[in-house]
């Protein structure tokens, strides 16, 4: 653990002003130094009535999250990403003890983190883009390889680690590998960027998927980004869609449908939210060719946006919804009860360009869905503000990841010592930690209905 004065420094700026978005603060009384401040950012932030968002921990506990989860037991893991893509940022710090996996914990229910602890660091993590926690195992996503670290003692420290798989590029890139997922059919489901190239498994031997292809992306017959589908050894890999650009999680409901988000080629406002239908292509690139969306076909769209997706194109998958110009990141599926009704049963994703954590209702629209936007927190004065992550916790309310920086995409980053984490939940409702009994088959049907990822993978192992 950090020194534990560090604490007290972050935990008096906490206070200082308020843990709630509750706090009126007239922000433009404050230099931009002070709106820096862990203490400020709530007052920056417009969320529903009757929700309320609090900072569950910052710097110097935890600085760029790249990707968050939330265990069985109400604790925060973090992927942290200090020396994020370091030979890009030759002027920025760089440590070479390696990037940390974080557990933060809340031991006294005050909804503030007050327990740090480092689970792992190496440089062989530096920023990971995906963490899962499920019981004793870590799987930790870091291009060229997926990791899964166990901890054997129960000390929360990792005492092994090994290779579920490896090979990909796109390493030292956000196009890689990312998080996992636990599905209810008690498998896994991630995806990749289209920078990750290919999979081979543990022993580097190309990966073979189901339908009987060589799992890369040389448009025999899959291209570009792709998502996935495996047990929880990495065997029976199913390539679930691909021509993606850049997808970053996959979120999965109760009943197997799949959605995630997609980033189009920077600047082009193309951002899309799309509904995983198994086995489709989904028209980054011609499907036959591999020519990029700019290149003139039948039927191309006027509009960029549009035409950036060949949704014209014969077997191309439609998008559920377009987003505009963003850096979508984290995603999930809410089946709690917590939030509102509007945010119950839907997508809540978070996007890093235009400062947003919002949820995205769907309606049937013929074989598929389209969708609108609401929004769930939203940084009306802060630009710095940018959520890389969300999940569900086992009391129902929503742990966001803000990796807050000046800028984002690029590959670049203008500041290495801030970072935060926020809870969302309705005002007055403490942070919680539900206790299962899992022997008994009611204590099973509780933790199976849990929105929590990490309590329904207990259910099924205990």
């Amino acid at each position: 653990m950090r020194d534990i004065s560090y604490f007290f420094i972050a935990t008096f700026l906490i206070f200082s002003v308020s843990c709630t978005t509750e706090t009126s603060i007239d922000r433009s009384r404050l230099s931009d130094e002070q709106k820096r401040e862990a203490g400020y950012s709530l007052s920056a932030m417009d969320v529903p009535e009757g929700l309320t968002m609090s900072l569950f921990a910052s710097e110097p506990m935890v600085v760029n999250p790249t990707n968050i989860d939330v265990d069985h037991l109400g604790r925060v893991w973090v992927c942290e990403g200090y020396n994020y893509r370091n030979p890009l940022n030759p002027d920025k710090g760089y440590n070479p003890k390696g990037d940390r996996i974080v557990i933060l914990e809340d031991s006294d229910g005050d909804g503030i983190a007050d327990i740090e602890k480092t689970f792992y660091q190496g440089t062989d993590i530096n920023a990971a883009l995906g963490i899962a926690v499920l019981g004793n195992k870590v799987i930790v996503s870091k291009s060229p390889n997926v990791f899964v670290f166990t901890d054997e003692n129960g000390d929360d420290v990792a005492d092994k680690k090994e290779v579920l798989f490896t090979g990909m590029d796109g390493e030292e890139h956000d196009h890689g590998i990312h998080a996992f997922t636990f599905g209810p059919d008690g498998k896994l489901y991630f995806n990749a960027g289209n920078e990750f190239g290919r999979l081979l498994d543990k022993d580097s031997v190309p990966v073979i998927d189901m339908a009987g292809n060589t799992v890369d992306k040389s448009g025999n017959p899959y291209r570009q980004g792709m998502a996935f589908r495996c047990d929880m050894d990495g065997s029976n890999l199913e390539t679930l869609g691909w021509n993606f650009r850049n997808p970053y999680e996959v979120a999965v409901d109760s009943y197997g449908n799949l959605w995630q988000s997609d980033n189009d080629d920077d600047g082009n406002r193309g951002t899309r939210i799309n509904f995983l239908m198994e086995y489709g292509n989904y028209g980054y690139t011609d499907e036959k060719t591999g020519a990029g969306w700019n290149a003139k076909r039948t039927g191309m769209a006027e509009e960029i946006p549009l035409r950036h997706w060949h949704l014209n194109d014969p077997g191309s998958i439609p998008n559920v919804l377009q987003t505009g110009a963003g850096s979508p990141t984290g995603i999930v599926f809410y089946e709690g009860t917590l939030l509102p009704p509007a945010f119950q049963n839907q997508m809540i994703h978070t996007d890093a360009g235009p400062n947003v954590v919002r949820a995205y209702p769907v309606t049937r629209q013929g074989a598929g869905y389209s969708a609108e936007i609401l929004n769930l927190a939203k940084a009306v004065d802060d630009p710095w503000f940018r959520p890389s992550d969300v999940c569900v916790a086992p009391d129902g309310s929503l742990i966001v990841a803000d990796w807050y920086d000046p800028g984002v995409g690029g590959h670049l980053l203008g500041d290495q010592e801030r970072g935060r984490i926020f809870r969302i939940a309705p005002k007055d409702v403490a942070y919680t930690r539900p206790t299962f009994d899992f022997s008994t088959i009611e204590g099973a049907i509780e933790a199976l209905k849990n929105p929590n990822l990490s309590v329904r993978y207990w259910h099924g192992t205990s």
